[in-house]
């Protein structure tokens, strides 16, 4: 017999709700680099200005609806996971444009390493 998968009871797990969070926010950061990099800005400049247009709007779900955490002193922690995850975001890239992909794809392949990474930290750095 197949069970049912209740909603409610997936979410209570961190990590799925990380993954449904997560997903909101990666639609808003991808969502703005696109638009930067259409707008002819590179995608260095693109990067860094969605991931700071992000982080405020990341650190309250990600504290609030995955770590349930009200600490906003935390945001400093948070800031310093960000920079390295972009850090590592554009290097990425860069190695992907050097093999032909444009900045789009590179983008959207680097997301899954990138969400891991970031969970990561939050995890293990910032929520600990």
């Amino acid at each position: 017999m197949i069970e049912r998968l209740n909603p409610a009871e997936l979410l209570r797990n961190r990590f799925i709700r990380y993954l449904a969070v997560g997903g909101l926010n990666t639609v808003f950061g991808y969502a703005v680099f696109a638009l930067l990099v259409y707008t002819g800005l590179a995608y260095q400049w693109a990067v860094l200005c969605s991931t700071i247009l992000g982080v405020l709007f990341n650190f309250f779900t990600v504290s609030r609806l995955v770590f349930k955490s009200k600490k906003n002193a935390l945001i400093a922690k948070f800031v310093v996971s960000y920079g390295l995850v972009y850090g590592a975001n554009v290097l990425l890239i860069g190695f992907l444009l050097d093999r032909g992909l444009t900045a789009y794809t590179s983008q959207l392949l680097c997301m899954p390493l990138i969400v891991t990474v970031s969970y990561s930290f939050n995890r293990f750095f910032v929520f600990q």
